[in-house]
């Protein structure tokens, strides 16, 4: 089976041009096919609260009422999506931006309201593997924002790991699928303040060793639950960690695996 790489962005790196035509460059460079995952959230509260938008969090998840979901749209799937894009074709990487809408790839079903109204957030139910792989057998590189759509018009703000997983679950059906999470940290830490106490490899074993420690913790939580599910759809491996994991001369990351 062939391999295919499915790397996010977090927001920082977005944020920061510097580190994000550092990133870029890593990515470009990434070896054989490869899809590119963003959100954009720190510059969507910005421009909402120019446009005198509040933005409102509850868990670190965004309410998106009618007007945070223009201001997403506008923000994640123009600015941010075409910002990224222009730069990989100054790269020589031939990148086409995209919703969950575009091509049918993404299906959502609106969050039902329990405890909280998310409002416009999605749930994805329905990856089109075949059609993303269309873009991708003529060598055209997918750039995914954090939007996708429910089929009957509706576009949904939808969280960039989730989106980031089950995208490398749809795509494990043709490939062997890696998922490269970047963010600022080495890779899941022993000590959070030791930013070198990097755990090298997590499975379904020491998983659960880490959960009973409390080394995996808060925001980390919702993120390895989201590895494991992903695994047990098929993905092959998870590596967590800063962009410098894109080469292969760094090997300090974290790897999940079954």
């Amino acid at each position: 089976m062939e391999k295919l790489s499915i790397v996010k962005i977090g927001g920082n790196i977005i944020e920061h041009e510097a580190s994000l035509n550092a990133f870029l460059k890593l990515f470009s460079n990434l070896e054989g096919k490869k899809i590119l995952v963003h959100g954009g959230g720190k510059r969507a509260t910005y421009i909402a609260s120019k446009l005198g938008i509040e933005s409102k969090m509850i868990n670190g998840r965004r309410i998106t009422d009618a007007d945070t979901l223009e201001v997403i749209t506008m923000v994640y799937g123009g600015l941010v999506n075409k910002n990224v894009v222009a730069k990989l074709q100054a790269l020589n990487t031939n990148a086409i931006g995209l919703t969950g809408a575009d091509v049918n790839s993404i299906k959502s079903d609106k969050r039902p309201v329990k405890e909280i109204d998310f409002g416009y957030v999605g749930d994805v139910k329905q990856v089109a593997h075949n059609s993303i792989d269309k873009l991708i057998q003529a060598d055209f590189i997918p750039v995914f924002c954090a939007i996708t759509h429910d089929g009957n018009g509706q576009l949904l703000n939808t969280n960039a790991d989730t989106i980031t997983s089950q995208v490398a679950v749809g795509m494990s059906e043709l490939y062997e699928t890696s998922i490269y999470y970047c963010f600022e940290l080495n890779g899941v830490l022993e000590d959070i303040n030791d930013k070198n106490s990097v755990v090298k490899h997590i499975n379904s074993n020491t998983y659960q060793d880490l959960l009973d420690k409390g080394i995996i913790a808060d925001g980390m939580l919702p993120k390895l639950e989201n590895c494991f599910d992903a695994l047990r759809g098929g993905v092959n491996n998870i590596n967590m960690g800063n962009t410098s994991m894109l080469t292969q001369e760094n090997d300090n990351f974290t790897k999940i695996t079954l």
